[in-house]
């Protein structure tokens, strides 16, 4: 197997956008290959992470249409859906590809437009997802997440005021991200006081319905130097699946498949969670960054919550976590997400991140499908 560098990278701003979703990963596609030092004309593959464009816009064959406005043909090009986990799929399935030495270059991409239906209907879209006895009953993601909350602050003793904290960071730091959907930082009380969503969470706990897509170039890592004097290598990547029915989990509070894929990811890599030094986490709801943190090892089970309020997850602290402003306050265009944080870990180990610019050599990417569903986990070094 060879070693695999990302090179470059590209985003749109995420937001409410309207447009189309071949027009979305176009610009980050693009982006993405002017990103790179040299002139690129020619790529092997093109891997679009994408979940719902036939039910959002009724739009397929969306990974053959960007190849074509990005006239890269005859690159091959497909399709990858994971749920919101799209992204990071694509990404695993990239890496393979130029790992194995099957492909030299890759663009792997990202990207959903879900503004263009109602709040209402995205929501269904998205619990299409679930098991179809879980979803007969009105389940939803929130729900979902509320039930893990009550759960964890049953469990562990955890205030109301954790997960208000984990909004509140998310959306300091996306405040410096020009590409966040929300760049506008919120107060302690305001996430308190803000409407009911899912008990006990409510609405600043919840990411927001979003259009936006992003995209990054791989190749093996002894040609990096054609494309960028700042390659960052792929140490691990790995995924895991947990049970499609929620309620069959052992564990409530738990997110097995995240903790599975991390462990995976880890042996290739040759790290362990300390020498993590900023990850980007699936935080579609406060609790879950509070419980991925957990299940990464960055903390020990059950006390995520107190890493969260004494701020070890800030762009000060010891395990900066979300330095994009995360779902929460970047936005969640469901198959750009994984392509997305990759990205950032990327701009951070590369030292160009700006405003939110953490010290940092290793970095972590968790991408999950579903409500824990399944995970894919990237580690990420700067290189030399």
């Amino acid at each position: 197997m060879r070693d695999v560098a990302v090179v470059a990278y590209g985003l749109t701003k995420f937001g409410k956008h309207g447009g189309s979703v071949v027009d979305l990963l176009s610009e980050a596609g693009y982006r993405a290959l002017q990103d790179a030092t040299s002139s690129v004309s020619e790529v092997d593959a093109l891997l679009v992470g994408n979940m719902s464009s036939g039910e959002f816009e009724g739009r397929s064959g969306i990974a053959n249409a960007v190849v074509s406005e990005l006239a890269l043909e005859p690159a091959f090009a497909s399709k990858v859906e994971n749920t919101s986990g799209s992204g990071g799929a694509a990404f695993l399935l990239g890496w393979s590809g130029v790992a194995s030495g099957f492909y030299d270059l890759v663009l792997v991409m990202g990207g959903e437009v879900m503004t263009v239906v109602s709040r209402e209907e995205a929501t269904d879209i998205i619990a299409s997802l679930t098991h179809p006895v879980e979803y007969a009953q009105g389940i939803s993601l929130p729900g979902y997440a509320g039930l893990m909350a009550r759960a964890y602050q049953h469990r562990y003793d955890a205030p109301r005021e954790a997960m208000a904290h984990v909004a509140v960071k998310n959306h300091y730091n996306g405040a410096r991200n020009p590409n966040a959907q929300f760049q506008k930082e919120i107060t302690l009380e305001k996430a308190l006081e803000s409407p009911m969503i899912a008990d006990p969470l409510r609405l600043y706990d919840f990411c927001p319905i979003t259009d936006g897509a992003a995209a990054v170039l791989l190749c093996p890592y002894e040609a990096a130097d054609s494309y960028t004097e700042k390659p960052v290598l792929v140490r691990g990547v790995a995924g895991a699946t947990d049970t499609h029915v929620v309620h069959e989990r052992e564990d409530l509070t738990a997110m097995r498949a995240v903790r599975v894929a991390a462990e995976r990811a880890y042996a290739m890599g040759g790290l362990g969670p300390e020498q993590v030094d900023v990850a980007e986490v699936h935080d579609m709801a406060t609790i879950l960054e509070i419980v991925q943190t957990e299940e990464l090892g960055f903390f020990r089970r059950g006390e995520g919550w107190k890493a969260a309020m004494e701020g070890a997850t800030s762009l000060e602290g010891l395990k900066p976590v979300n330095t994009s402003g995360g779902l929460k306050a970047k936005g969640h265009p469901l198959g750009a997400t994984g392509v997305a944080q990759v990205a950032e870990v990327t701009a951070q180990l590369q030292g160009r991140a700006g405003a939110r610019q953490v010290s940092a050599s290793k970095g972590l990417a968790c991408n999950v499908a579903g409500f824990g569903n399944s995970a894919i986990i990237t580690l990420l070094e700067a290189g030399e």
